[in-house]
């Protein structure tokens, strides 16, 4: 099967500092978080498509220079930018094709995971990526809560469940290709619109029946989001 990673690059990176998208920030390996993603999925690839904030686009293809990357515009969601690299990847995509979709704040991808994810596509069509919670989680009721006499009015607890139910998504989020776009088909004709955070979410609420296999993740591949989530420049980050 013909495998095709997708990059989410779109975004602006406001909460990660720095002045300027976080696509374009170096880290300590002397790369840029983008260049960084594309290295990790070259091996296991036949074509890359970085989808690009359109202010950014040409920065993009400048720093990546190569005509085997696709440059595509993103959207203002997440979900328009994924649909937007499904509409540019039809012409090249057929029944065995295969799309994995990676978030570019995710740089430290191992190849483990990418490998991982590459196998299940052989007998699943729906994979995704996840580590098991350490944290205990609250289910917070509809409602806050205050004291007669209190000034604040803070949230509250509604329930506890058990934290071996839940996993952390992660990415890469892989699919067939027909089906991710079916999926997207389905939730472009929904009139109260798209309202899910990623690819699983497209295919879990408009698919149903689909099953989604996980692929265990690995806390390395972390997203950075804010200004303390990178690594300094003399921090060495050991992916394996």
């Amino acid at each position: 099967m013909r495998n095709i990673a997708v990059i989410l690059a779109a975004g602006v990176g406001a909460r990660a500092g720095a002045g300027e998208p976080k696509q374009f920030r170096l880290l300590p390996n002397g790369k840029t978080l983008l260049q960084t993603c594309v290295e990790a999925f070259a091996p296991f690839v036949c074509r890359i498509c970085v989808v690009a904030h359109p202010d950014f686009a040409e920065r993009t293809r400048n720093l990546l220079s190569d005509s085997n990357i696709l440059v595509v515009n993103g959207g203002k969601e997440r979900w328009e930018s994924s649909w937007n690299a499904i509409q540019a990847l039809t012409p090249l995509a057929d029944d065995d094709t295969n799309l994995l979709i990676h978030d570019c704040a995710r740089p430290f991808v191992a190849p483990r995971i990418i490998n991982d994810v590459c196998l299940a596509l052989q007998s699943h069509p729906a994979v995704t990526v996840a580590v098991p919670a350490t944290d205990t989680l609250y289910i917070v009721a509809p409602q806050s809560y205050s004291m007669p006499d209190a000034r604040d009015n803070l949230p509250l607890v509604n329930q506890i469940p058990p934290r071996e139910t839940f996993m952390r998504a992660q990415t890469p989020q892989a699919f067939r290709f027909q089906l991710i776009k079916q999926a997207y088909e389905l939730a472009l004709r929904d009139p109260d619109g798209v309202a899910v955070t990623d690819d699983c979410g497209i295919v879990k609420h408009y698919m149903p029946d689909q099953p989604i296999v996980i692929v265990k993740g690995d806390e390395t591949n972390k997203k950075l989001t804010f200004p303390s989530d990178f690594p300094c420049p003399n921090h060495t980050i050991t992916i394996q």
